[in-house]
């Protein structure tokens, strides 16, 4: 179990922070290797996208080279919830220029041997419906 003074270590959200930096700086910059060495090298690696579900870091690789670059972003509301000394959640909303949707990233972050390693993502967009 968890104690409840491990969870948001200042330390290990300043690292977290720091790597999901470099991980935004690389898919700003639209760079698949790099991008490929933030995922978690394992088969159990997820990343549910818009329009597609990934199962493992090969398929993740994959999909990464078959994509375009992504327009330029603006990020809020990002929050980092680090969980003990090795695991954080981190979630944002973005919006791409000219775009009203806001869509919306999660992320599990790992501390693995290699350093800290995105295990499972999500990203989506929120709809606007009116009921």
């Amino acid at each position: 179990m968890v104690d409840a003074v491990a969870i948001d270590d200042e330390a290990v959200i300043a690292e977290v922070a720091s790597a999901f930096g470099c991980y935004e700086e690389a898919l700003m910059k639209y760079d698949p290797v790099a991008l490929d060495g933030w995922f978690w090298r394992d088969e159990r690696a997820i990343r549910y996208g818009i329009a597609e579900n990934l199962y493992g870091h090969d398929a993740i690789a994959a999909y990464r080279r078959t994509r375009n670059a992504v327009p330029g972003r603006v990020l809020r509301n990002t929050k980092i919830t680090a969980i003990g000394r090795d695991a954080a959640a981190v979630n944002t909303e973005f919006q791409y220029p000219g775009d009203e949707r806001v869509g919306r990233q999660s992320q599990i972050w790992a501390r693995m041997p290699e350093g800290w390693r995105v295990v499972a993502a999500h990203v989506s967009f929120r709809e606007e419906f009116e009921r």
